[in-house]
């Protein structure tokens, strides 16, 4: 994972090996620790994760700054917008 990212996150959340609907709901949760302008980053192993964590920051109107594949874990950079 490139430095940058983590460095970035203000929260880290790990989803890994939860499956849908779980790491939406870890990030609904997340979204509210994190003051407006803020980061969280998190993994999942979830494929199906591509897809909701797109919909959700749009449907939500939060900010999809980064997506990256490391082997089976997604990483996802968010940027809370209200």
């Amino acid at each position: 994972m490139s430095t940058d990212v983590t460095t970035q996150a203000d929260l880290f959340l790990d989803s890994k090996n939860l499956l849908c609907p779980m790491p939406i709901i870890k990030l609904s949760q997340g979204i509210k620790k994190i003051n407006v302008g803020q980061t969280i980053l998190t993994e999942t192993t979830d494929p199906g994760s591509l897809y909701d964590i797109q919909a959700w920051a749009r449907q939500t109107g939060q900010e999809l700054v980064k997506q990256e594949q490391d082997g089976r874990v997604f990483r996802f950079l968010i940027r809370r917008n209200k």
